[in-house]
C-alpha cells in the first residue's frame, strides 16, 4: 500500500454516522473516535483560524503580549483518589493546558453541576482542594457558576473550567512545529493517574501505595522554557489516551513520524505490574501530572537536565526522536530489538479517569 493509499484509505475510515448514529463512550475516550468526533463535527461546524491551531488551548493576540485560553470539563469517578479529587484535578487540568502554549497562568472560571444528595461535606473537601490548587500554581479563581441537578443524573458533581494565560516571551510551542531530527522527552513516569484512579475503583492493592501525578507544570514549563528557548517546538500533556493518543495527534499535526525507544520509557514497577494483569498498555493510560516536549536535537540534553533538576522532572527521559515518515506512524523499538507501532487508543480502556 502506497502513501497516498493508507491517507485515502484514512480519509474514507474517519465518516460520523450523522443520520443514525449514537455518541458512545469512546468519543470521550482521548482515542481514535474522539478525534473523529472533533474533527468531523465540532471544528467543522465551528471553523476558525483559532480552533484550527488544533491545539489544547488557542493563542491570540492582544495589547499585553499574546494570550491562550482554554476549557476543559471533569467527570471522573471516583470523585476522591489517591492523590487528589476532583477539585485539585480541575485546577491542575486547566492550569496545564495553559502551560502546554507556553503560557503563564493567570485567571480561571468554575463551573460546577452537583446532584441533588452530594453530602456538603465532600463538596467542601472538593472546593478546598481547588483553593489549595490555585494558590500553589499562582492562578486566582475569578469567576463561576453553579447548577444543581435532579438526583441520579449527575454523578456527584461535574466541574467545567475556563482558563486564560499569558504567553511566555520569546516562546511559540504548537502542535505542527515538530521536525525530522527533533527529540522527544517525558517529565516523568507515565500512567500513574490512570492505575491511581484504576485501584480505587477496582480495590487493587500494591506493595507500595500508588499516588496519581496530578500536578499543575506551569512551573516546571517555565524552567523549560528559561533553558530551551525558541529550541522548544511542541508542548503536549498527554491524559486521556495517554503518551499514544497524544504522540499520534502531533505526528498528524506537524506530517512525521515519531520513533520510541521501549527501553527509555519510565515507568514505575507498580503501574506495569497492574498494566500486565488487566491487559493494559502504560503508553495508553492516562496521565494528568506529566508533560511530552519536542525540541531541537541540539537542546536535547540541556534541556534534559533542566527538567530533572525540577521536583516535577526528576524522572525525566528522552524516549525517542521525530523523524520523516509519509504514513505519520508513531513507532517503538521494543526492549527485545523488534519494531511495533504504537496505535490511537481504540475504545474505552479505563472510563472517567478525568
Amino acid at each position: 500500500m502506497t502513501a497516498g493509499e493508507f491517507k485515502a484509505g484514512q480519509r474514507q475510515a474517519r465518516r460520523l454516522d450523522l443520520r443514525s448514529g449514537r455518541v458512545e463512550m469512546n468519543h470521550g475516550a482521548g482515542g481514535r473516535a474522539m478525534a473523529d468526533l472533533v474533527d468531523l463535527l465540532f471544528r467543522q461546524a465551528f471553523d476558525n483560524p483559532l480552533l484550527n491551531q488544533a491545539n489544547d488551548q488557542a493563542r491570540f493576540s492582544a495589547p499585553q503580549g499574546d494570550m491562550v485560553m482554554t476549557t476543559d470539563s471533569f467527570v471522573i469517578s471516583p470523585l476522591f483518589f489517591p492523590g487528589g479529587n476532583i477539585g485539585s484535578l480541575a485546577v491542575h487540568g486547566t492550569v496545564n493546558d495553559l502551560a502546554m502554549g507556553g503560557a503563564e497562568p493567570l485567571y480561571l472560571s468554575a463551573g460546577f453541576i452537583l446532584e441533588e444528595g452530594l453530602p456538603l461535606a465532600d463538596l467542601a473537601r472538593i472546593v478546598e482542594a481547588m483553593a489549595a490548587a490555585a494558590r500553589e500554581a499562582g492562578v486566582q479563581i475569578v469567576t463561576g457558576d453553579t447548577k444543581v441537578v435532579e438526583r441520579g443524573k449527575g454523578d456527584g458533581v461535574f466541574i467545567n473550567t475556563t482558563g486564560v494565560g499569558r504567553v511566555l516571551p520569546g516562546i511559540r510551542v504548537s502542535g505542527e512545529l515538530a521536525r525530522p531530527g527533533d527529540r522527544v522527552l517525558v517529565s516523568g513516569t507515565i500512567g500513574d493517574h490512570g492505575v491511581a484512579v484504576m485501584s480505587q475503583r477496582q480495590g487493587l492493592a500494591f506493595a507500595t501505595e500508588l499516588l496519581s501525578d496530578s500536578a499543575a507544570l506551569n512551573g516546571l514549563v517555565a524552567t523549560m522554557a528559561e533553558c530551551a528557548g525558541p529550541s522548544l517546538r511542541v508542548l503536549r500533556d498527554p491524559t486521556r489516551g495517554g503518551v499514544a493518543a497524544t504522540l499520534n495527534e502531533l505526528a498528524h499535526q506537524s506530517a512525521v513520524g515519531v520513533q520510541l525507544h521501549e527501553s527509555a520509557l519510565p515507568v514505575r514497577t507498580e503501574v506495569r505490574g497492574a498494566c500486565e494483569l488487566l491487559g493494559l498498555d502504560p503508553l495508553t493510560v492516562a496521565n494528568e501530572g506529566k508533560l511530552l516536549a519536542i525540541c531541537e536535537a541540539s537542546v536535547a540534553e540541556p534541556l534534559l537536565a533542566a527538567m530533572q533538576q525540577h521536583p516535577l522532572g526528576v524522572n525525566a527521559a528522552i524516549i525517542g526522536e521525530v523523524i520523516e515518515d509519509p504514513l505519520q506512524l508513531v513507532r517503538m523499538t521494543t526492549a527485545i530489538g523488534g519494531e511495533r507501532v504504537v496505535d490511537w487508543l481504540h475504545g474505552e480502556q479505563l472510563p472517567r479517569i478525568c
